[in-house]
């Protein structure tokens, strides 16, 4: 036997050795088609594959995600305004369990709750797969509170001490100052302490008003609070499905 027969024979080994390593995860994709269609909500039949949380994707590239299943139809949220979607129209699976890719990038950007820029500017693709669905640690598998969080209020930081990574409810009714201390405490995260990390600020608005949206934005931003803080929208006048995006634990 030549050595170039040798040869072959050792690639060919050695390739079907590294196929054999490689993870082939089944994706199945299972079709179907809408039957009515109300208030952001589709009814599809043919889906018998579909899982409760799934994302879909309707014919023209509108999503959806599944949220009831019967044995002869299955009820769709839509993520999005869509005008186009009729009756009879092609909706199919994906496989995939809503989520957003979390990074840096989206410092300092008004998104809403699906990823999208609400700022007109194009937002930076990148970053980690993060499931919306998902199960918080126990106690045990947290770390330990150990930093305060100053609000830079006097009256909470004496009274009611928070720490980094602690959950603290802020209660009262309309009109009281709620998003005040909120907005407030997230100025007053601006290098409040040397040495420390910088506090990245989350401001989540859900079922406000676009203008009061706004006027937070404008505020942070001359606070040079943007610097360090993200502001997800989900306002009033969108469909229900687009506040999907807020997981369980922030509601």
């Amino acid at each position: 036997m030549s050595n170039n027969n040798i040869r072959m024979q050792e690639f060919l080994k050695e390739i079907e050795k590294r196929i054999q390593t490689i993870d082939v995860i089944p994706l199945a994709s299972n079709e179907g088609s809408i039957i009515s269609i109300g208030d952001g909500i589709v009814n599809a039949s043919g889906l018998s594959q579909a899982g409760f949380g799934e994302e879909v994707e309707f014919q023209g590239g509108t999503r959806g995600l599944v949220f009831n299943l019967d044995e002869e139809q299955t009820s769709i949220i839509l993520l999005s305004e869509s005008p186009e979607l009729v009756e009879g129209m092609k909706v199919k699976t994906t496989g995939r369990i809503l989520g957003v890719n979390v990074s840096e990038n989206l410092i300092g950007r008004v998104i809403n709750s699906l990823e999208e820029p609400l700022d007109g500017k194009p937002l930076k693709s990148g970053g980690k797969l993060y499931p919306l669905e998902k199960i918080a640690p126990g106690v045990i598998e947290r770390q330990p509170v150990d930093t305060p969080l100053k609000t830079g209020i006097k009256a909470v930081d004496a009274m009611i001490p928070i720490g980094r990574g602690q959950r603290e409810l802020i209660i009262g009714d309309r009109n009281t100052g709620k998003t005040a201390i909120a907005i407030d405490s997230i100025i007053n995260q601006k290098k409040r302490d040397l040495g420390l990390k910088q506090v990245i600020c989350i401001y989540c608005a859900i079922g406000q008003k676009r203008g009061n949206i706004a006027r937070i934005v404008a505020i942070l931003e001359a606070a040079g609070a943007m610097d360090y803080s993200i502001v997800v929208a989900a306002s009033a006048s969108i469909l229900y499905g687009s506040g999907a995006g807020c997981p369980d634990s922030l509601r």
